[in-house]
């Protein structure tokens, strides 16, 4: 409705859901009086910031698709789906991670982010971070309740930064990324619940081998990519991991050996 002004909503002080999408919109300071709010789409509008007054109820919240650039001041305390999508956003630093206690879902793809720190969300459940510039991956040891990551068409080319803290991460989407060493999948052997992996249009993916020696580093996988692991993949994968970890023994006893020796 080309809506640039929307002081008459200050006077509906129970509205619960408020849907303002595809507007002319700047600035949302008069809901700061709907403390009862619940639910808010705003998307498709002019706002070049995410900040507004603390509403104590509301859990919904949908900015995609505007001018925003940080994520200041953002602080709802019971708060439990943010979307950013499709903003100007070039860091999380801003995040009141002290204040939202109750953030599950966070979407952030297609904004500019070159790096994920600032994502101190103990809470936060699914994390979609598609689309964006991001080069290293930062300060993820707090997502200790993180099941789902979306990292697809990013400029990844190491996996550094995963650690054992991120116990419930089962799916994760690499899709597109610059990752050309398939050694650098050993570096999730610390997510003990990893279950999906995605990794097409990576260079690794094009290696001899693929998916038997993605399986080799992770003996618990049990999709990579768009298929489940037959039962021939993980018998060979076994084999194979097995053999290596003979091998290694082998080395490391004629090391001593050697050692011994010396002496």
């Amino acid at each position: 409705r080309h809506l640039t002004d929307i002081s008459l909503l200050q006077r509906y002080i129970h509205l619960r859901y408020v849907n303002l999408s595809e507007n002319k919109l700047r600035d949302l300071s008069p809901l700061s009086s709907l403390t009862h709010l619940l639910w808010l789409k705003v998307d498709g509008n002019l706002l070049t910031s995410a900040c507004m007054q603390e509403l104590p109820y509301l859990q919904i919240i949908s900015f995609a698709h505007n001018r925003i650039k940080d994520m200041e001041g953002i602080t709802h305390p019971r708060l439990a789906n943010l979307s950013l999508k499709g903003n100007k956003i070039k860091t999380a630093l801003g995040l009141s991670q002290g204040q939202l206690f109750s953030l599950h879902i966070l979407e952030l793809r297609g904004n500019k982010l070159e790096s994920t720190a600032g994502l101190n969300l103990p809470k936060l459940k699914t994390l979609y971070l598609a689309q964006n510039a991001i080069r290293s991956l930062e300060g993820l040891k707090s997502l200790g309740q993180l099941t789902t990551l979306h990292l697809r068409d990013n400029q990844l080319e190491t996996l550094d930064g995963f650690c054992s803290t991120m116990k419930c991460l089962q799916y994760i989407n690499l899709r597109n990324n610059a990752i050309s060493n398939l050694q650098e999948v050993a570096k999730l052997q610390v997510l003990p619940m990893l279950r999906a992996l995605v990794l097409l249009d990576n260079p690794c993916s094009d290696e001899a081998d693929y998916r038997v020696e993605v399986l080799v580093m992770l003996p618990h996988l049990e999709r990579l990519d768009k298929d489940f692991f037959e039962e021939e993949e993980r018998a060979e994968a076994n084999k194979i991991r097995q053999q290596r970890q003979e091998e290694e023994q082998v080395k490391m006893a004629q090391g001593e050996e050697s050692k011994g020796k010396e002496r």
